[in-house]
């Protein structure tokens, strides 16, 4: 396979030639994967000369990289905003709903009070909430992106995933602690 500059310019969508949207065949996604990495694997190159195997080799990280933000919804989310030129000010748009920053203390006291009894059970059912709660903002997410189209709510709904995300971290820091 020849690759040029052109190649590492697509969308991540188009890489994969999958359409563009938040809610996603993944089943489809790892078999474009599968089916670029065995094109572009930088092994597939070595008889190449030395320009065509370091394309051969971005290439392939631009398909690792495409893969890793596609198969993530919080990433995907992320990823829709930007082609959508929306920044969703993670670092600098903290703001968020009231009860929502209230379910957030209370799920880090719990998280900390299941830590410091090393209780496992608890961990697991904080961890299975946690993802019930995730999967409902992933839909709202999805609902935004894909049917409505409302930006300003999306970002919102990345920015929640993001919190999210850092609660999931910090159950997998507690069940290390724990050592379960």
């Amino acid at each position: 396979m020849r690759f040029t500059d052109s190649d590492l310019q697509q969308d991540y969508f188009r890489l994969f030639d999958l359409p563009p949207g938040f809610a996603l065949d993944l089943s489809r996604l790892e078999q474009a994967y599968r089916a670029l990495q065995t094109q572009v694997h930088p092994d597939t190159a070595a008889h190449l000369s030395d320009v065509e195997q370091r394309l051969a080799m971005q290439y392939s990280t631009r398909v690792n990289e495409a893969y890793q933000t596609l198969r993530n919804p919080l990433r995907r989310g992320r990823y829709l905003l930007s082609l959508r030129g929306v920044d969703t000010q993670e670092e600098t748009n903290t703001a968020m709903p009231l009860d929502f920053l209230m379910a957030q203390m209370n799920w880090r006291e719990e998280i900390a009070d299941a830590r410091a009894s090393a209780d496992a059970d608890a961990l697991d059912g904080i961890a299975s909430r946690l993802r019930a709660e995730t999967r409902l903002l992933e839909n709202q997410l999805s609902a935004a992106l894909d049917e409505v189209a409302d930006n300003a709510l999306a970002a919102e709904l990345v920015r929640k995933l993001r919190f999210m995300e850092k609660l999931a971290e910090e159950i997998h820091s507690a069940y290390d602690a724990i050592d379960v």
